[in-house]
């Protein structure tokens, strides 16, 4: 039986491997401490979703563990020689990390190294699959020129029409302290690669999204708008006139493309992973949608100040991850997407979802 280890289990994409990779018969170690709660109070609470996980997997044992904890990293996997490490413990917000700048760095950057460590001293032939973000690219995104619609801004020119690729430069730009911790747990997951010839991957994540969001203000855009109308609470759309652009991509093609890259592994790989054009959406149509499909009218305000070193238009161009997992691509659009987190969350295994 294949073994994998997930940090961050009980959250979006980590709740999500265990499920996916439970259905395919491997042993499965969940590694989570609910640090979501402390970062985001009651909205970040996850323990609903690791009950959902106990109840609705076969091959699942979750661990209380902190990522930070050099020590019990290094015992726990000297204890159990694994076949994957799928790493997506993290503090996630821009404002929080501005707010807790040592439990960030501490969480993105020195529990990333902590966990690479105890991977090659204990199962160096594992795969790692890192969760990164496309906030390592700051806001030099920004920078491309843009054309200003009703509702979404977008590329201006034909050449971007696809999106970020990675040859966006991480340097010389503002990223927020999220941003520059997600910068170094990322360069360090490819320096293992690269230097002790690991399989290693950073997959530079758009708007991640599903029905098993956990989502507070401060993160999870898309659950988080469908919450705020479900609910009946006070929105607020900070800058750019509600036309920021994000591509979705739900949780279960993240995992797959984790599969695809198991199956298939390299040293030092890094892919944009998002949900690409076809995924995409401004702010302001998002609420449209989850007007619509909730059939409840939202109560938001525009705040003029947008967010530190926010992307204005973001759509992961996927042309790389196509070429190199082949058999890896969407299969998830953006009706079903929004379908789904409008329905709310529920069971079940992810080849059932």
């Amino acid at each position: 039986m294949k073994r994998v280890l997930v940090t961050g289990s009980s959250g979006l994409i980590g709740s999500e491997a265990v499920a996916y990779f439970d259905a395919l018969g491997w042993q499965v170690f969940g590694m989570d401490n609910n640090m979501r709660r402390d970062f985001f109070g009651a909205d970040g609470d996850t323990r609903w979703n690791l009950a959902r996980l106990k109840a609705c997997t076969t091959h699942f044992t979750h661990h209380d563990l902190d990522i930070r904890d050099r020590q019990k990293m290094l015992a726990f996997f000297a204890e159990q020689p694994l076949d994957m490490v799928i790493h997506c413990a993290a503090q996630p917000s821009h404002d929080l990390a501005a707010r807790r700048p040592f439990d960030d760095f501490d969480v993105n950057a020195g529990g990333t190294l902590n966990l690479l460590e105890a991977t090659r001293r204990h199962s160096p032939g594992a795969v790692f699959c890192f969760m990164s973000t496309n906030k390592v690219y700051g806001d030099a995104p920004n920078e491309l020129p843009l054309t200003e619609g009703p509702t979404r801004y977008d590329y201006a020119r034909e050449c971007d029409f696809n999106g970020i690729d990675e040859s966006c430069r991480l340097d010389r730009c503002k990223h927020s302290l999220f941003g520059a911790s997600k910068v170094a747990a990322d360069v360090m997951v490819q320096e293992y690669g690269r230097y002790f010839e690991m399989k290693t991957a950073a997959f530079r994540g758009g708007c991640l999204t599903g029905p098993q969001h956990s989502a507070a203000e401060l993160h999870g855009f898309l659950a988080y708008v469908f919450k705020a109308a479900r609910d009946g609470r006070h929105y607020r759309i900070y800058g750019y006139k509600g036309k920021q652009v994000r591509d979705n991509i739900h949780a279960y093609d993240v995992c797959r493309a984790f599969h695809e890259f198991y199956l298939d592994p390299r040293p030092a790989a890094v892919y944009n992973l998002g949900g690409g054009r076809a995924n995409s959406l401004s702010v302001l149509e998002a609420i449209s949608a989850a007007e619509q499909l909730l059939g409840k009218k939202m109560d938001y305000e525009y705040v003029e100040q947008a967010r530190s070193g926010d992307h204005i238009c973001y759509i992961s161009n996927l042309a790389r991850i196509r070429q190199e997992l082949t058999n890896w691509d969407i299969t998830r659009g953006l009706s079903q997407i929004l379908e789904e987190i409008a329905a709310g969350p529920r069971g079940g295994t992810a080849n059932e979802r």
